[in-house]
């Protein structure tokens, strides 16, 4: 077992608690009453370098719990593949709302509702410049791009090198514009891997703050350190049948751009 001290990384506190000495992640118990859930075992240390802490337990706001369901809030810069029995995936530099499983089970159900688009997901995101309509569906085929393997690239139906390739269905519209950027709720009907990033790069409209899908010299607002992308809303069924709704606020860091652009 191994234990350390608490530190601070990026403004939150970290903690690692005792944990087996496997490289792997798993849940932990509340700490203090507050969300501590992240533990990883055995950091990484090598041949004449000093033994290094790893990140193990960081605080983060609880949205709901029970019996077998946690919702957090996760903050940018966590990658969510971190959480043993995710029911989703947010993207690394994406906040918001990540539904984890406390069981075996109700990891199934969650991922089934996911996988039959039974599940209502919306996020809020800056974008550069000013779309044309007021809200509206983008429906493309989402495919790896072969220039880069990290990236999804748009496909057309019916267009050269389309087969294959995997419907994404995009809606939003428009909640606020401002001089360079527009902000907008979005909601995806499928779930393609940097769907939402993917379509509005291609609609020339990229997410602000986006380095991987963002077009040569867009503009960035003052102080956005980070891809303009929260989860905001989330509506699932919980193994008890209720229909259950999940909230999440922008982070103060995105509040604070916004306020600099009004």
């Amino acid at each position: 077992m191994v234990r350390a001290p608490s530190l601070y990384l990026g403004g939150f506190q970290v903690r690692v608690l005792a944990c087996p000495l496997e490289p792997y992640f798993c849940l932990a118990r509340p700490y203090q009453g507050q969300l501590a859930q992240l533990v990883r075992a055995l950091p990484r240390h090598g041949r004449g370098r000093r033994f290094k802490p790893c990140i193990a337990h960081m605080k983060m706001k609880k949205i709901y719990e029970d019996e077998n369901v946690l919702a957090i809030a996760k903050p940018a810069g966590i990658n969510s593949d971190n959480f043993e029995k995710r029911a989703h995936r947010l993207d690394k530099d994406t906040s918001g709302i990540l539904l984890i499983a406390k069981n075996d089970k109700t990891l199934e159900f969650l991922q089934e509702q996911f996988k039959n688009r039974k599940v209502v997901k919306k996020y809020i995101a800056l974008i550069v410049g000013h779309l044309k309509n007021k809200e509206g569906i983008v429906e493309t085929l989402l495919g790896r791009s072969p220039q880069d393997r990290r990236k999804q690239k748009v496909y057309l139906d019916h267009g050269p090198k389309a087969e294959g390739k995997r419907k994404a269905i995009t809606k939003y519209r428009v909640l606020q514009k401002f001089k360079k950027y527009t902000l907008i709720e979005v909601e995806p009907k499928t779930g393609r891997k940097h769907q939402i990033r993917a379509h509005f790069s291609y609609l020339s409209h990229p997410i602000a703050g986006d380095k991987m899908y963002g077009l040569k010299n867009q503009p960035i607002p003052q102080g956005l350190k980070r891809q303009f992308l929260h989860a905001s809303y989330l509506k699932i069924k919980l193994p008890d049948k209720e229909l259950k709704e999940f909230n999440s606020i922008l982070p103060e860091e995105l509040e604070e751009i916004l306020n600099n652009l009004s």
